[in-house]
């Protein structure tokens, strides 16, 4: 019997992966879902400090080789994608806190005109 391909066996986790987050994240409740950004936020924020590590590290080290600018670009890449995640996250937070603040009603001699 032979063994999988470790390229296949990864890109088969990846695609589960995708699967199980959709579901995972289309059914969680709205009641759930500002603290589910915010932990969401905070796991982004570990994986920007990750991916800074990930691009200075060669220039740290000074290596010149193919693999370090791999590293380095690689490493900037994930600082813009996290970077959007969390951008992103806040702004979805506060549109979903912006949803339970009670509303102004208007003035009682407005006649409901603003």
């Amino acid at each position: 019997m032979d063994a999988v391909d470790p390229i296949t066996l990864r890109l088969a986790i990846f695609v589960m992966a995708i699967f199980v987050g959709y579901y995972v994240v289309w059914s969680v409740t709205p009641a759930l879902h500002t603290p589910l950004m915010a932990v969401t936020n905070a796991i982004s924020s570990v994986i920007i400090v990750g991916a800074l590590l990930a691009a200075a590290a060669p220039a740290l080290t000074g290596e010149t080789s193919g693999a370090s600018s791999f590293a380095n670009v690689s490493g900037a890449i994930a600082v813009i994608l996290a970077s959007v995640n969390i951008f992103g996250g806040f702004l979805v937070t506060q549109r979903m806190l912006a949803m339970y603040k009670k509303k102004e009603k208007p003035a009682a001699g407005d006649g409901g005109k603003s």
